[in-house]
Parts: C-alpha cells; sequence; structure tokens
C-alpha cells in the first residue's frame, strides 16, 4: 500500500505547495606557446595563429590538457576562452561569479578573448568531467557539455518526488540511500503487483510512491497528483527504473486501471532515474488522467493501479 507522502517528508516524497576585444601577442601568444611546445607543434604567429599538426592523437600528454585547467572549479576552460590582462585563464562559469583573476588579483575587465588558446583546444580530446567516476570518453570541445548532461555516470539525485531530499551519489548508492532514509516507502517483490493509493481525495499536489523489485532490478512507481488550475487536478503515473538509460531499454512497463467494466491502459518503456519524474510529466510520457476518471476507478478514495514489468 502506498500512502501519500507529507510535507514533513523522508519516506515517500514531499507534497509539494501548491565578446570582447581581442588579446594582445602578449598574454595569448605566450599562453599558446607553452601550449604549442607541450605539443611538439610549430611556432606561434605574432598575430595570434597557431601552426599545428593535422590531427592530435587520443594519446596526448595530459600536460597540455592541463594547460586548460580552471584555477577555480579545476573543470576545462573551453571556448569562447577569455583571459585577465596578465593572460591568466579562468571557465566561463567561474568568471561569471569573479570580478578579479584568481591567480594574479586583476581585474577580470575589460574582456580578453584569447584566441590562440581556442585555436589550439580545438585540436584537443578533453576527457569528460566524470572521468572519475568510470566515463572513459574524450570529447572534442564542442561535444562535451551535451555528453555530460547525459552521461551515465554522472551522480544521481534521490528520486523521491519533492524537494526535499538532496541527497545525491553513484547508481550503487541509490538504494542503499532509498532504504536508510526512505524506510517508509513499500517494496512489493513480482513481476505483476497492485500499487494501491491510498487517499487520493486528499486537497492539494501529493505524490504516493512504491518500490517494485523483478529481473533482478529495481523499479520506482511513482503516482503524482498536481492541480493544473483552480478547481482542475491531473494525476500522472510513472515507471522508473533504478538504472541507467542502457539499462532501462531492456524493459517494458504497463500500467492499468481496471473495474466497472472499465479499462484504462498505459505502455512504456521505463524512464531512467537519471530523467526523472518531472521529465516524463513534461513530456506527457506517463499514465495521464484527471479526477473523474480517477473516480471512475477509485473504491472508497483509495486507487488501485495493476503494474507489470517484463523484459524486451
Amino acid at each position: 500500500m502506498s500512502r501519500p507522502s507529507s510535507a514533513g517528508g523522508g519516506g515517500l516524497g514531499a507534497g509539494k505547495a501548491g565578446g570582447g576585444k581581442h588579446g594582445g601577442p602578449g598574454g595569448a601568444a605566450s599562453a599558446a606557446a607553452a601550449a604549442a611546445a607541450v605539443a611538439g607543434v610549430g611556432t606561434i604567429a605574432g598575430s595570434g595563429s597557431v601552426s599545428l599538426p593535422s590531427a592530435v592523437l587520443p594519446g596526448q600528454p595530459p600536460e597540455l590538457t592541463a594547460l586548460f585547467e580552471c584555477p577555480v572549479c579545476f573543470d576545462y576552460v573551453l571556448p569562447p576562452i577569455l583571459q585577465c590582462q596578465a593572460g591568466h585563464l579562468v571557465c566561463n562559469p567561474c568568471r561569471q561569479k569573479l570580478s578579479c583573476c584568481p591567480t594574479c588579483r586583476v581585474p577580470l575587465s575589460p574582456s580578453i578573448r584569447n584566441l590562440a588558446m581556442e585555436k589550439v583546444a580545438s585540436t584537443l580530446p578533453f576527457p569528460c568531467k566524470y572521468s572519475s567516476a568510470g566515463c572513459q570518453l574524450s570529447l572534442h570541445h564542442s561535444e562535451k557539455p551535451d555528453h555530460e548532461e547525459v552521461c551515465e555516470f554522472r551522480p544521481y539525485t534521490c528520486p523521491c518526488p519533492g524537494a526535499t531530499c538532496k541527497w545525491h551519489g553513484s547508481l550503487e548508492a541509490v538504494m542503499p540511500h532509498l532504504m536508510h532514509a526512505h524506510k517508509s516507502i513499500t517494496t512489493l517483490q513480482g513481476e505483476d503487483i497492485v500499487f494501491l493509493a491510498t487517499d487520493i481525495n486528499l486537497p492539494g499536489a501529493v505524490d504516493w510512491v512504491m518500490m517494485q523489485s523483478c529481473f533482478s532490478h529495481h523499479f520506482m512507481l511513482v503516482l503524482e497528483k498536481q492541480e493544473k488550475y483552480e478547481g482542475h487536478q491531473q494525476f500522472f503515473a510513472v515507471v522508473l527504473f533504478i538504472g541507467t538509460r542502457k539499462q532501462a531499454e531492456n524493459f517494458a512497463y504497463r500500467l492499468e486501471l481496471n473495474g466497472n467494466r472499465r479499462r484504462l491502459t498505459w505502455e512504456a518503456t521505463p524512464r531512467s532515474i537519471n530523467d526523472g519524474v518531472a521529465a516524463a510529466i513534461m513530456n506527457s510520457d506517463c499514465l495521464v488522467f484527471d479526477t473523474s476518471i480517477a473516480h471512475l476507478f477509485a473504491d472508497n478514495g483509495n486507487l488501485g493501479i495493476n503494474v507489470t514489468i517484463s523484459m524486451c
């Protein structure tokens, strides 16, 4: 049985209340010259152009990419690359939070573009920011942000709906976290279960959560009620897979409301917890029904949803 979550939260998730100037030959050329020296490439022209080999192999010495390391966050400084008046680099996200250079303390204004280092960066593969977690990909700087948005090695957040739990960690730590911090979540074993949401007539936004274990994996079942506008409430039911997106593609789920000679069914591939409930609701990739439909299938304010997990 899944009871509605409370705002005090822990167990079942919480209820919800309702570019600049071009650099001169000094700093730009000196930084790029250092990069060229490590790479074993040609000379730096006074105009800021860099003579580079036609291809840079993945086995590039780490000293070269280290030249692009931000002194604040230790991520890489990627194009567009801006420098201080002395030639020191800092990544754009950190630069927006600073007024002076973290290395020499001179003002960061005016902005000075380092075109030479940008040309060097365009020849290098940069490791994914989650390489320490196991990602072995190195990518062109233009591909790096998009990959990191969906990287399977990025930290996972707590999959429980609501905003009260701020936990994040590795995939392997998700289930131990749920069992320790959200002990009131019920877990049922088997491929076919009934997800019973109680007291669906409670006012406001409410979440119901249950776990299902089968095929040696874990799935999170979520029913969320939102008030889209005054007097009109909608329910959203979805199954999340405790694992990666690639692993989730091996499974399918079916949600079924059944009763009073009526049947409402939804079938889909479970979303990874990396995507979360909000993304499923935003894209309508879930079972959606309003209050009037819910009352057709409810029994004394309780709604049973048949959940079936299958392997593809």
